[in-house]
């Protein structure tokens, strides 16, 4: 790839006090991208603008780290085993181990980006999966494992919050079906076992405090992401964030609305309140 996988926004003048992470919004389609959906119904799949809404927490204190492509292209959220091998053209040279995601089309090669729309026009050859492997997602936690280590070097401990947005109302694909109402936010850290108390407590009480509906696990407990880096025993603090698309963005469009700005200005309040609680963290 020309394109580096990764955006990194860092503090000005100073090493990082925490690290965010938007790895659904990118929007960069690639040449060798063929897809049998278009327009706003392709990007339906994104996380459409949250590396936007988090972006001046790099102001704050906070390393921001943003995937350049979409994950319609390749999920780096999933297990890279977490492969539908009828997406392939030919047997892949490996073991799989599909999980839930896979079966309801949102593996790492993901399937559909609305229930009835598929993604890609044609099954893919295993190189082009393993190109995207390569050049794609490798780099992705290579960068990601990065600054997490270099985070827990410099203070003893590391705080992620790893971002997303989730459709208002669940569907077919998602895990609490058709029709489902969603909170405002979703907090997730695997039931305690990805992040210190402390956090996680500080991100719902601190949304709830703004005047947001929240609910803790569910029906999102927490990603790969969450799953492969949060080692609480090890000083590694990972809690994922779902936030309803609704707050921010005409779904059917994918555009931007007016409750942007009021949501945008509410996340850079409450990292304002994260930073705060990891610089005293260090003083412990």
């Amino acid at each position: 790839m020309s394109v580096d996988a990764a955006t990194l926004r860092r503090p000005d003048g100073e090493p990082p006090v925490l690290l965010f992470d938007s790895q659904h919004s990118g929007r960069l389609y690639p040449a060798d991208f063929e897809t049998a959906a278009t327009g706003p119904a392709l990007r339906r799949g994104e996380d459409a603008y949250v590396d936007e809404l988090i972006a001046p927490a790099a102001a704050l204190g906070v390393a921001v780290l943003s995937a350049t492509y979409p994950r319609c292209y390749i999920d780096v959220n999933r297990a890279v085993d977490d492969l539908d091998a009828d997406l392939l053209a030919e047997p892949w040279p490996g073991p799989l181990q599909p999980t839930e995601k896979s079966r309801r089309g949102l593996g790492l090669i993901r399937r559909f980006v609305t229930p009835g729309v598929p993604v890609h026009a044609r099954a893919l050859t295993v190189a082009e999966v393993r190109r995207r492997i390569d050049e794609v997602y490798e780099p992705y936690h290579r960068r990601l494992r990065g600054l997490l280590e270099a985070l827990h070097r410099e203070r003893g401990f590391a705080w992620l919050v790893d971002w997303h947005s989730m459709k208002s109302v669940g569907n077919a694909m998602t895990p609490d079906g058709e029709g489902s109402r969603r909170p405002d936010f979703v907090v997730g850290d695997l039931d305690g076992r990805s992040a210190t108390p402390a956090l996680t407590d500080l991100l719902v009480s601190g949304l709830r405090g703004r005047g947001y509906t929240v609910a803790l696990n569910d029906p999102y407990r927490g990603g790969t992401i969450v799953q492969r880096y949060g080692r609480p025993g090890e000083g590694v603090h990972v809690v994922q964030v779902e936030m309803s698309r609704g707050l921010y963005l005409d779904e059917a469009t994918v555009t931007t609305h007016q409750g942007f700005g009021p949501l945008q200005r509410d996340l850079m309040a409450l990292t304002g309140d994260l930073v705060a609680a990891a610089r005293l963290h260090r003083l412990e």
